[in-house]
C-alpha cells in the first residue's frame, strides 16, 4: 500500500514540475539584448557598480586620508596612500591624501567602505561595464591629479 502511495505522490510532483515548466515556456520572454540596446539599459540607482570619489568644480574632495575605509575592507581592495604636509596657517604637520587606489578586480561590493567613511568621501556609481584584458587595468586612482581637501 505504501509503495503505491509513493508512486502516486511521485507522479503528482512530476506533473507539478511539468506544469511550471509549461507556464514558463509560454510566457513572454523578458531577456534584454544587452550590447544592442546599450543606451536603453538603466540600472537601479542603488546598484553598486563602481566606487567613485566625487570632486567639486574646484577639483576638491572630502577625503581626509583617515584610512578607515582601508581597514574595513575585507580583502584589501582599497589603498590610502598619504603624505605629511605642513599647514600654512598653523605651521603643524598634517596628513594629506596622496593617492587613493581602488582595485575593482578584487572588490566584493560589500559597501563597508562607504558605510564607515566619516566624511562621506566615497560613493557607488551605477557604471557596470568593467571588461578588461588585464587585471592591472582594474586598479584605479580615485582622487584626481592635483586635487585637494575641501576647506571647511
Amino acid at each position: 500500500m505504501n509503495y503505491i502511495k509513493n508512486i502516486i505522490i511521485g507522479i503528482y510532483r512530476l506533473m507539478q514540475g511539468m506544469y511550471i515548466t509549461m507556464l514558463n515556456f509560454i510566457r513572454p520572454k523578458v531577456t534584454e539584448q544587452y550590447p544592442e540596446n546599450r543606451g536603453k539599459v538603466f540600472p537601479h540607482e542603488r546598484m553598486r557598480g563602481q566606487l567613485i570619489m566625487p570632486h567639486n568644480e574646484n577639483n576638491q574632495h572630502k577625503c581626509t586620508a583617515c584610512g578607515i575605509c582601508m581597514t574595513n575592507c575585507p580583502n584589501g581592495t582599497i589603498q590610502v596612500i598619504s603624505k605629511k604636509e605642513t599647514d600654512e596657517e598653523t605651521g603643524k604637520e598634517k596628513k594629506v591624501l596622496d593617492k587613493y587606489l581602488y582595485d575593482l578586480g578584487s572588490c566584493t561590493f560589500c559597501a563597508l567602505c562607504t558605510m564607515t567613511c566619516p566624511q562621506d568621501a566615497i560613493e557607488w556609481s551605477t557604471n557596470f561595464e568593467h571588461a578588461m584584458y588585464t587585471r592591472s587595468k582594474l586598479v584605479e586612482r580615485l582622487n584626481k591629479k592635483g586635487s585637494s581637501l575641501i576647506k571647511k
